[in-house]
């Protein structure tokens, strides 16, 4: 059997050279998003990462007061997969961060090796800390011989040996009812909400950019004690969409576009001109998970966008963290509670009281 190449083994120090990276753009942290040392080492709480997002598993580590978990990760020369964890985990109560993001069928296969590594190597649980979960917009048969690739994945990572599952804002709450195990669902609209509040900005309206999202963005502007407004929107095919009118008085108003995911940042950018093009004096955005594939950078830059705030669930690209126009706000305080709680068999759900 050939050797494994590309070495990429997942340290402390690489992993804390992303977190930095991310911290850097970062600027300001959200309220309540300090370090925090546990009053005693629990050394049966153990917390690893595949490549996908080092630098939040290291910053959730931190809050904590944990090191990250040593896991060796490579690959042979025809891209197969080596995983290897470098710690005994038997017994423990193992927690494994990983975004399923681009590129996304390789962070999940990475992913699936590592839960069957803990499984194999007893440990007592294991959740699965997705922050992004990849396939979620696939979540029904919308169209003929089409799969329901959410479900699907669901039952993989049900299948490699998950036995708990804690995501963030799941592109629809109703996939948590795909998985057979325990799912934690956690929201980054604190994190965001508490970031508004101090910009204080004049005369808010707080805007869904479609039908999909008016509950989200109605919790949203109920936190900011703001007015809603939707834009109806019409997709004509997969990343395209036609902006088709305003429900809702923007006229002379800042508005603040509320979405999960930018992706192509074709809807957002449309959103915010359609908004302009009603009386809005001035366009802001926010969203849990910064995808930003394809044309997204160019289009965000080139926009009439004042700022897209966006949180760490996925990290940005070189590219990314160079343009003015989006902030990051870090949700490692929020995920690291969230964890705190699950290990401890307290409630998850006092983090959104």
């Amino acid at each position: 059997m050939d050797a494994p190449t590309k070495p990429n083994e997942v340290t402390a120090a690489a992993a804390e050279a992303t977190a930095e990276t991310t911290q850097a753009k970062t600027g300001e942290q959200p309220k309540g998003e300090k370090k925090q040392t546990p009053s005693r080492r629990d050394d049966k709480l153990r917390i690893f990462c595949g490549t996908s997002n080092p630098g939040l598993a290291k910053e959730v580590c931190d809050f904590l007061g944990l090191p990250l978990g040593q896991t060796f990760l490579t690959q042979f020369s025809d891209g197969e997969i080596y995983v290897q964890i470098l710690e005994n985990v038997r017994g423990a109560d193992v927690f494994v961060i990983q975004p399923t993001c681009d590129p996304v069928s390789h962070n999940l296969v990475q992913l699936l090796l590592i839960i069957d590594a803990l499984k194999r190597a007893s440990a007592r649980r294991i959740t699965v800390v997705i922050p992004y979960f990849g396939y979620a917009r696939q979540d029904r048969k919308d169209k003929p011989r089409v799969p329901i690739s959410s479900k699907l994945v669901a039952d993989i990572l049900t299948t490699a040996g998950a036995n708990r599952a804690l995501v963030v804002d799941l592109h629809a709450p109703q996939i948590q009812g795909f998985f057979n195990i325990p799912v934690d669902h956690l929201f980054a609209s604190p994190v965001l909400v508490d970031h508004f509040r101090r910009q204080n900005l004049p005369n808010l309206t707080v805007v869904s950019p479609d039908a999909g999202g008016v509950e989200r963005a109605r919790f949203f502007a109920k936190k900011m004690d703001a007015p809603m407004a939707i834009v109806d929107k019409r997709r004509t095919e997969i990343n395209v969409t036609e902006v088709m009118n305003v429900i809702g008085d923007v006229n002379n108003r800042t508005c603040l576009i509320l979405d999960d995911i930018v992706d192509t940042a074709g809807t957002l950018v449309k959103t915010a001109q359609a908004l302009l093009d009603a009386g809005a004096l001035s366009v802001y955005a926010c969203a849990s998970h910064a995808v930003l594939s394809g044309p997204a950078l160019e289009r965000i830059s080139k926009s009439n966008l004042k700022e897209l705030v966006v949180t760490n669930t996925i990290p940005l690209s070189e590219a990314g963290q160079k343009e003015p126009k989006i902030k990051v706000l870090t949700i490692a305080g929020l995920i690291a509670r969230a964890i705190q709680s699950i290990h401890e068999e307290t409630s998850v759900s006092k983090l959104f009281n």
